[in-house]
């Protein structure tokens, strides 16, 4: 199989025919080609590849140098696969190779028949892409057992009700699966919902809901086991009354860019996660009226062992308007966030409690107005310890401590019309 990028005689070819090979960063997630076939000529796509190109470029854009994959991401569908799950008209067909696994009206139903068709037991990853938008139950999942990469190339718009852990696209104890572009509208429990999973990526996530929580990826079925290993290149998500992107009980993750519009908690949440890695949180309008904020760590996040070594890397925080703008708390650090724009955030600006070796701006950043910046603790944790705000310009706000921490710096701080009350 090729490798490389297509010419651009070749993705005119894509676009006629919808046919390609892998790129470079697909061919390094998906090892397998045994019975791949290439897109089916004359499907109905419904103009689909015009905007998953479309929306690809624009995510390859908004992209951030530091967490970001340095290969480009592949347009929906590009390349081999094993199975497909094919919308003409109001009929779901699913197939692999010339059998077909499924025909009927059901989204969900094609989907998982085309994921079952695959390999059993296979020991690398299969492929499947999904030609095509319609609706899921929120009481249902699709559930992605190990080795198996999927391509959403539609809208999975979710409707009805449902409790517990129930999500369009949905993983729990298995290792090596991918998620390389989905779109999901409507009110979810959860867009994507994995637990007790390793060696996972999840490329171009694009969520505008009505409810429910963006992603969320943990280790609750077995908390003496981490989820190991994750990559999130790029989500967009808005409208979510939970987070937009959370973790609990991870090592290993890399994140490029969450962008959080109108939701109502955090927009990125890390609990009890070490060794992450985010290029860029930009939130608007996010955790309103709450005491969440648009990019918190909670819960022993980078606690490695019984220490704090700085093991969280962020390259940039954004926040306008909503509730808080960074936030760390219950014993949480080991963290360098290394830009921060906090503007009119509706509680504090930035909020430091109980919170151990975090620096904040070390390579700079703005407080325009909105809460305070307050260093705080709670009488049930031991106080602050090791934290450095520097080259920071605060205006129209305040900067207060209390009570005292140990070894805390503040060095290089402009200050605008601001008040300050430190130790």
């Amino acid at each position: 199989m090729r490798s490389g990028a297509a010419p651009s005689a070749r993705r005119r070819r894509l676009a006629a025919v919808a046919a390609g090979a892998l790129t470079a960063a697909m061919l390094a997630t998906v090892a397998t080609t045994v019975g791949a076939v290439e897109p089916r000529p004359g499907a109905d796509r419904s103009g689909q590849e015009a905007r998953t190109a479309q929306e690809a470029g624009a995510a390859r854009k908004s992209r951030t140098a530091q967490a970001a994959p340095a290969a480009a991401a592949a347009a929906c569908g590009e390349g081999s696969y094993q199975a497909e799950a094919v919308k003409s008209g109001s009929t779901w067909t699913a197939r692999r190779g010339g059998s077909t696994v499924y025909t009927g009206s059901s989204m969900r139903d094609a989907m998982q028949a085309a994921i079952g068709s695959l390999t059993p037991n296979r020991s690398s990853k299969e492929r499947v892409v999904v030609w095509g938008s319609g609706s899921i139950s929120a009481g249902t999942r699709v559930s992605l057992p190990s080795n198996t990469a999927i391509d959403v190339c539609g809208t999975i718009d979710v409707t009805g009700s449902g409790s517990g852990d129930q999500a369009p696209i949905y993983s729990r104890g298995a290792t090596n699966v991918e998620v390389g572009h989905l779109t999901v509208t409507g009110r979810p429990l959860y867009g994507i919902f994995m637990r007790n999973v390793s060696n996972v990526v999840l490329g171009q996530i694009d969520m505008r809901v009505s409810g429910g929580l963006g992603v969320r990826i943990d280790n609750h079925g077995d908390r003496s086991v981490r989820s190991r290993n994750i990559r999130i290149d790029n989500v967009y998500v808005s409208g979510t009354s939970n987070h937009g992107v959370e973790t609990y009980g991870v090592d290993g993750l890399t994140i490029g860019t969450v962008t959080a519009r109108n939701v109502g908690y955090s927009g990125l949440l890390l609990n009890d996660t070490i060794n992450a890695t985010v290029g860029k949180v930009d939130a608007d309008n996010t955790a309103t009226g709450t005491g969440y904020a648009a990019f918190r760590m909670a819960n022993r996040n980078g606690r490695v062992g019984s220490s704090y070594p700085t093991n969280i890397r962020v390259g940039e925080v954004i926040a306008r308007g909503g509730g808080r703008g960074v936030f760390c708390v219950s014993e949480s650090g080991g963290a360098v966030i290394d830009r921060v724009t906090l503007t009119n955030t509706g509680n504090n600006a930035i909020l430091i409690e109980n919170c151990y070796n975090v620096t904040i701006a070390s390579q700079g950043g703005t407080v325009s107005g909105g809460g305070e910046v307050r260093l705080a603790a709670r009488s049930d944790f031991p106080g602050n310890r090791d934290i450095t705000l520097q080259n920071l310009t605060l205006s129209n706000t305040s900067l207060r401590e209390s009570p005292c921490g140990t070894n805390i710096t503040y060095r290089n701080l402009t200050l605008n019309n601001t008040s300050r009350n430190t130790c």
